[in-house]
């Protein structure tokens, strides 16, 4: 598991119905490329609306969590794949 990293740059494609889907993220300089988007869920805390992602790219497994009222990312884990 990695550190947490607050204020990520992401891109997503925006579909109906206010669904969003990130196709690629900036960590320590690099763009890493989204491959497959392996679990999607929304959860509540407080007034506060989160949208967690699970995606992978060539080597790793990430965290990404979006908060729709902050419009603000961040990076919860890494998990590097073998």
């Amino acid at each position: 598991m990695g550190e947490v990293v607050d204020g990520i740059r992401v891109g997503v494609i925006h579909g109906p119905g206010g669904r969003i889907q990130p196709v690629w993220f900036d960590l320590k300089r690099k763009q890493h490329r989204i491959q497959q988007v392996t679990n999607s869920w929304r959860e509540r805390r407080g007034d506060v609306s989160l949208i967690y992602f699970h995606v992978t790219d060539e080597g790793a497994l990430y965290e990404l969590v979006y908060s729709p009222t902050e419009a603000h990312w961040r990076l919860e884990q890494i998990e590097i794949l073998t």
